[in-house]
């Protein structure tokens, strides 16, 4: 008799994007500047975290601009989807979450994506992107959803599966 197979791994797959209202090195913008690295820290020893996508020769990903050139991304990975809400919303994160409206604009459409991916899969930013304009035009699915909408990854496999 065999046993059954166990389930895949996965993870959490978030991107996020956001349109400056001033350019990076503008001053008003420099309160936000000035947190990234210490949120980024954070992040990197946040329990759950797994990988954030960073610029080339840089320690974030405020540099790349696949979205727009006013628009900066965020691509992280986490092992559950508690791990991100925990870091998001309970630590020194959401002081930054605060004043967001200081720095970016309010988007009238989804900025945030959420979906699962295998463990060791380290996503595009053209995949991120997809994610999100699939959110976008087709509402929440087990492809693209939000905190708010979320499924679970046994939901996503069985949407995926053939």
């Amino acid at each position: 008799m065999t046993s059954p197979a166990a389930p895949a791994a996965v993870h959490l797959a978030q991107l996020n994007v956001a349109t400056l209202r001033h350019p990076l090195d503008d001053p008003r913008i420099a309160p936000f500047v000035e947190a990234l690295d210490p949120v980024n820290a954070a992040a990197d020893g946040a329990p759950g975290f797994v990988w954030r996508l960073v610029g080339e020769g840089a320690d974030d990903a405020t540099g790349l601009r696949p979205a727009g050139e006013d628009v900066i991304v965020n691509l992280s990975v986490w092992e559950t989807q508690d791990a991100l809400w925990d870091f998001a919303y309970r630590s020194g994160h959401l002081d930054v979450m605060r004043r967001r409206r200081e720095w970016f604009q309010r988007h009238v459409e989804a900025h945030l994506v959420l979906w699962w991916v295998p463990a060791g899969h380290v996503p595009t930013v053209a995949e991120a992107l997809e994610r999100l304009a699939e959110l976008r035009e087709n509402g929440p699915s087990p492809r693209a959803f939000t905190f708010a909408s979320s499924y679970t990854a046994d939901e996503a496999a069985a949407h995926s599966a053939p």
